[in-house]
Protein backbone atom coordinates (compact mmCIF):
# COMPACT_ATOMS: atom_id res chain seq x y z
CA UNK A 1 0.00 0.00 0.00
CA UNK A 2 1.56 3.32 -1.14
CA UNK A 3 2.46 6.12 1.80
CA UNK A 4 -0.12 8.22 2.25
CA UNK A 5 0.66 12.04 1.70
CA UNK A 6 0.45 13.55 4.68
CA UNK A 7 -2.05 16.21 5.56
CA UNK A 8 -1.32 19.50 6.23
CA UNK A 9 -4.52 21.56 6.33
CA UNK A 10 -5.93 22.97 3.34
CA UNK A 11 -4.45 24.22 0.54
CA UNK A 12 -4.77 28.37 -0.18
CA UNK A 13 -6.64 29.28 -3.63
CA UNK A 14 -4.04 30.98 -5.12
CA UNK A 15 -6.76 33.21 -7.01
CA UNK A 16 -7.74 33.96 -4.13
CA UNK A 17 -4.56 34.41 -2.42
CA UNK A 18 -3.11 36.83 -5.44
CA UNK A 19 -6.24 38.76 -4.69
CA UNK A 20 -5.38 39.49 -0.97
CA UNK A 21 -1.94 40.35 -2.18
CA UNK A 22 -3.43 43.05 -4.93
CA UNK A 23 -5.15 44.90 -2.08
CA UNK A 24 -2.24 44.54 0.19
CA UNK A 25 -0.71 46.48 -2.03
CA UNK A 26 -2.90 48.88 -2.98
CA UNK A 27 -3.30 49.20 0.76
CA UNK A 28 0.27 50.71 0.88
CA UNK A 29 0.32 53.21 -2.17
CA UNK A 30 -0.82 56.52 -1.73
CA UNK A 31 -1.09 57.00 -5.49
CA UNK A 32 -2.66 53.58 -6.39
CA UNK A 33 -0.90 51.55 -8.75
CA UNK A 34 -1.53 50.70 -13.00
CA UNK A 35 -1.90 47.00 -13.89
CA UNK A 36 1.53 46.58 -15.07
CA UNK A 37 2.87 47.43 -11.94
CA UNK A 38 0.81 45.30 -10.13
CA UNK A 39 0.78 42.21 -12.38
CA UNK A 40 5.07 42.74 -11.47
CA UNK A 41 4.60 42.77 -7.89
CA UNK A 42 2.29 40.43 -7.74
CA UNK A 43 4.25 37.88 -10.02
CA UNK A 44 1.44 37.38 -12.65
CA UNK A 45 1.27 38.29 -16.01
CA UNK A 46 -1.07 41.53 -16.85
CA UNK A 47 -4.09 39.49 -17.94
CA UNK A 48 -4.22 37.50 -14.95
CA UNK A 49 -3.73 41.07 -12.98
CA UNK A 50 -6.38 42.67 -14.98
CA UNK A 51 -9.02 39.85 -14.36
CA UNK A 52 -8.14 40.04 -10.53
CA UNK A 53 -8.56 43.57 -10.70
CA UNK A 54 -12.08 43.48 -12.90
CA UNK A 55 -13.46 40.72 -10.28
CA UNK A 56 -12.63 42.84 -7.58
CA UNK A 57 -14.16 46.45 -8.88
CA UNK A 58 -17.32 44.62 -9.83
CA UNK A 59 -17.48 44.55 -6.25
CA UNK A 60 -16.53 47.55 -4.76
CA UNK A 61 -13.22 46.56 -3.32
CA UNK A 62 -11.27 48.86 -5.98
CA UNK A 63 -11.70 51.63 -7.81
CA UNK A 64 -10.42 53.92 -10.45
CA UNK A 65 -11.01 57.36 -12.00
CA UNK A 66 -10.95 56.28 -15.62
CA UNK A 67 -7.80 54.78 -17.00
CA UNK A 68 -6.37 56.57 -14.08
CA UNK A 69 -4.64 53.97 -11.55
CA UNK A 70 -6.13 51.23 -9.53
CA UNK A 71 -6.92 52.33 -4.95
CA UNK A 72 -9.01 50.72 -2.62
CA UNK A 73 -12.82 50.79 -2.86
CA UNK A 74 -15.12 52.50 -0.36
CA UNK A 75 -17.05 48.73 -0.38
CA UNK A 76 -13.94 47.88 2.23
CA UNK A 77 -15.30 50.77 4.66
CA UNK A 78 -18.22 48.84 5.27
CA UNK A 79 -16.50 45.94 5.76
CA UNK A 80 -13.76 47.64 7.91
CA UNK A 81 -17.06 48.58 10.05
CA UNK A 82 -18.33 46.06 10.58
CA UNK A 83 -15.56 44.15 12.10
CA UNK A 84 -14.41 47.45 13.72
CA UNK A 85 -18.32 47.36 15.83
CA UNK A 86 -17.67 43.77 16.68
CA UNK A 87 -14.33 44.71 18.51
CA UNK A 88 -14.38 44.22 22.14
CA UNK A 89 -12.37 47.20 23.84
CA UNK A 90 -12.37 46.28 26.93
CA UNK A 91 -10.65 42.85 25.71
CA UNK A 92 -8.23 45.03 23.44
CA UNK A 93 -7.05 47.31 25.83
CA UNK A 94 -6.60 44.49 28.66
CA UNK A 95 -3.11 43.87 27.25
CA UNK A 96 -2.27 47.53 27.11
CA UNK A 97 -3.23 47.82 30.73
CA UNK A 98 -1.27 45.26 32.31
CA UNK A 99 1.93 46.87 30.33
CA UNK A 100 1.16 50.09 31.90
CA UNK A 101 0.84 49.05 35.16
CA UNK A 102 4.30 46.19 34.35
CA UNK A 103 6.23 49.20 33.29
CA UNK A 104 5.36 51.80 35.88
CA UNK A 105 4.46 50.04 38.31
CA UNK A 106 1.71 52.43 39.51
CA UNK A 107 -2.28 51.70 39.05
CA UNK A 108 -3.78 51.66 35.57
CA UNK A 109 -7.17 52.18 34.87
CA UNK A 110 -9.38 52.17 31.40
CA UNK A 111 -12.15 54.66 31.39
CA UNK A 112 -15.37 55.11 28.85
CA UNK A 113 -17.09 57.94 28.19
CA UNK A 114 -20.52 58.16 29.34
CA UNK A 115 -23.24 60.54 28.29
CA UNK A 116 -21.46 63.14 31.04
CA UNK A 117 -18.98 61.26 32.91
CA UNK A 118 -16.40 58.55 31.86
CA UNK A 119 -17.06 55.25 33.83
CA UNK A 120 -13.78 52.59 35.14
CA UNK A 121 -14.57 49.79 33.17
CA UNK A 122 -11.57 48.23 34.39
CA UNK A 123 -7.93 48.53 36.31
CA UNK A 124 -4.75 46.74 37.12
CA UNK A 125 -3.66 47.38 40.20
CA UNK A 126 -0.07 48.56 41.37
CA UNK A 127 2.32 45.86 43.19
CA UNK A 128 3.13 48.21 45.42
CA UNK A 129 2.50 47.83 49.32
CA UNK A 130 0.85 51.58 49.18
CA UNK A 131 -1.35 50.81 46.35
CA UNK A 132 -3.86 53.72 45.18
CA UNK A 133 -7.01 51.81 44.41
CA UNK A 134 -9.56 52.65 41.15
CA UNK A 135 -13.30 51.52 42.03
CA UNK A 136 -14.49 50.08 38.93
CA UNK A 137 -18.03 51.36 37.96
CA UNK A 138 -16.64 54.85 39.82
CA UNK A 139 -18.05 58.06 37.88
CA UNK A 140 -15.09 60.08 37.28
CA UNK A 141 -15.59 63.73 38.49
CA UNK A 142 -14.72 66.16 35.37
CA UNK A 143 -13.39 68.56 37.65
CA UNK A 144 -11.53 66.79 39.85
CA UNK A 145 -9.70 64.21 37.87
CA UNK A 146 -7.68 63.70 34.98
CA UNK A 147 -9.63 61.12 33.72
CA UNK A 148 -12.23 63.41 33.62
CA UNK A 149 -10.34 66.89 32.43
CA UNK A 150 -9.87 64.82 29.38
CA UNK A 151 -14.00 63.78 29.05
CA UNK A 152 -14.01 67.41 28.95
CA UNK A 153 -11.39 68.42 26.53
CA UNK A 154 -11.88 65.52 24.09
CA UNK A 155 -15.77 64.14 24.63
CA UNK A 156 -17.90 67.21 23.29
CA UNK A 157 -19.62 67.54 26.46
CA UNK A 158 -19.94 71.09 28.49
CA UNK A 159 -18.28 72.90 31.36
CA UNK A 160 -20.13 71.78 34.48
CA UNK A 161 -22.04 74.69 36.05
CA UNK A 162 -20.32 76.51 38.82
CA UNK A 163 -22.68 75.52 41.76
CA UNK A 164 -21.49 71.94 40.32
CA UNK A 165 -18.17 72.30 41.21
CA UNK A 166 -17.52 71.18 44.77
CA UNK A 167 -14.50 71.46 46.39
CA UNK A 168 -13.92 67.61 47.17
CA UNK A 169 -9.91 68.72 48.38
CA UNK A 170 -8.73 71.93 49.25
CA UNK A 171 -6.66 71.66 45.76
CA UNK A 172 -10.45 71.13 43.84
CA UNK A 173 -10.87 74.14 40.88
CA UNK A 174 -14.08 75.14 41.78
CA UNK A 175 -13.91 78.39 39.47
CA UNK A 176 -15.08 77.89 36.32
CA UNK A 177 -13.03 80.08 34.33
CA UNK A 178 -9.75 78.91 35.87
CA UNK A 179 -11.49 74.94 34.84
CA UNK A 180 -12.22 76.38 31.38
CA UNK A 181 -8.09 77.14 30.83
CA UNK A 182 -7.39 74.01 32.12
CA UNK A 183 -9.46 71.96 30.20
CA UNK A 184 -8.07 74.09 27.07
CA UNK A 185 -4.54 73.11 28.21
CA UNK A 186 -5.54 69.09 28.33
CA UNK A 187 -6.90 70.05 24.90
CA UNK A 188 -3.46 71.28 23.71
CA UNK A 189 -1.14 69.25 25.46
CA UNK A 190 -3.49 65.83 24.91
CA UNK A 191 -3.15 64.74 28.40
CA UNK A 192 -4.65 65.87 31.86
CA UNK A 193 -3.65 65.66 35.62
CA UNK A 194 -4.49 66.31 38.97
CA UNK A 195 -2.65 66.74 41.83
CA UNK A 196 -5.13 65.72 44.67
CA UNK A 197 -7.85 67.09 43.57
CA UNK A 198 -10.82 64.49 44.18
CA UNK A 199 -8.77 62.66 47.10
CA UNK A 200 -5.84 64.39 48.87
CA UNK A 201 -2.92 61.53 48.43
CA UNK A 202 -3.71 61.33 44.83
CA UNK A 203 -1.98 62.42 42.15
CA UNK A 204 -2.59 61.02 38.01
CA UNK A 205 -2.06 61.07 34.85
CA UNK A 206 -4.88 60.24 31.49
CA UNK A 207 -4.62 60.28 27.57
CA UNK A 208 -7.59 60.20 25.34
CA UNK A 209 -8.36 57.07 23.12
CA UNK A 210 -9.77 57.95 19.85
CA UNK A 211 -11.71 55.07 16.74
CA UNK A 212 -11.26 55.79 13.35
CA UNK A 213 -14.04 58.36 13.13
CA UNK A 214 -11.87 60.63 15.67
CA UNK A 215 -14.31 60.38 18.37
CA UNK A 216 -12.98 59.85 22.05
CA UNK A 217 -13.65 56.23 22.47
CA UNK A 218 -11.77 55.62 26.26
CA UNK A 219 -9.48 56.73 28.34
CA UNK A 220 -6.61 55.68 29.77
CA UNK A 221 -5.01 56.32 33.29
CA UNK A 222 -2.23 56.15 35.68
CA UNK A 223 -2.42 57.26 39.08
CA UNK A 224 -0.28 57.12 42.62
CA UNK A 225 0.36 58.00 45.81
CA UNK A 226 1.17 61.40 45.40
CA UNK A 227 4.26 60.88 48.02
CA UNK A 228 4.85 58.45 45.21
CA UNK A 229 3.91 60.50 42.21
CA UNK A 230 5.23 63.86 42.90
CA UNK A 231 5.25 64.59 39.14
CA UNK A 232 2.36 62.48 37.09
CA UNK A 233 4.13 63.65 33.77
CA UNK A 234 7.36 61.60 34.28
CA UNK A 235 5.01 58.85 33.19
CA UNK A 236 3.41 60.53 30.03
CA UNK A 237 5.89 58.54 27.68
CA UNK A 238 4.66 55.09 28.76
CA UNK A 239 1.33 56.23 28.78
CA UNK A 240 0.95 58.10 25.84
CA UNK A 241 2.78 54.91 23.91
CA UNK A 242 -0.48 53.03 25.58
CA UNK A 243 -3.12 55.31 24.10
CA UNK A 244 -1.82 55.44 20.34
CA UNK A 245 -1.48 51.63 20.41
CA UNK A 246 -4.99 51.54 21.58
CA UNK A 247 -6.21 54.10 19.16
CA UNK A 248 -4.42 52.00 16.08
CA UNK A 249 -5.82 48.62 18.06
CA UNK A 250 -9.90 50.23 17.29
CA UNK A 251 -8.71 51.83 13.10
CA UNK A 252 -8.24 55.20 14.46
CA UNK A 253 -5.12 57.14 13.52
CA UNK A 254 -2.85 57.34 16.23
CA UNK A 255 -2.51 61.10 17.82
CA UNK A 256 1.06 62.63 17.94
CA UNK A 257 2.76 60.71 20.64
CA UNK A 258 2.24 63.12 24.12
CA UNK A 259 5.48 61.95 24.83
CA UNK A 260 6.71 64.69 22.79
CA UNK A 261 4.60 67.40 23.90
CA UNK A 262 6.11 65.93 27.69
CA UNK A 263 9.28 66.55 26.58
CA UNK A 264 8.59 69.79 26.12
CA UNK A 265 6.06 70.61 28.94
CA UNK A 266 7.23 72.00 32.44
CA UNK A 267 6.89 69.12 35.29
CA UNK A 268 5.89 71.63 38.12
CA UNK A 269 2.21 71.57 38.94
CA UNK A 270 -0.30 74.16 36.99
Amino acid sequence: MGQQRQAHGPRPVASVARAVRLLEELRDSEEGLGVNELARRIGVNASTASRLLATLESSGLVQRDGQGPFRLGLALVTLADRVLSRLDLQALARPVLLELAETTGETATLSLPGEREAITVDSIPSRSSVVSMARLGRPSISHATAVGKVMLAFGGGRLPRERDLVALTDNTITDRARLAAEVAKVRELGYGTVFGEREVEVNAIAAPVFDRTGTLAAILGLQAPASRLEDPTRLLGTLGDGAAKLTRALGGRAVESVASAGASTDSSRP
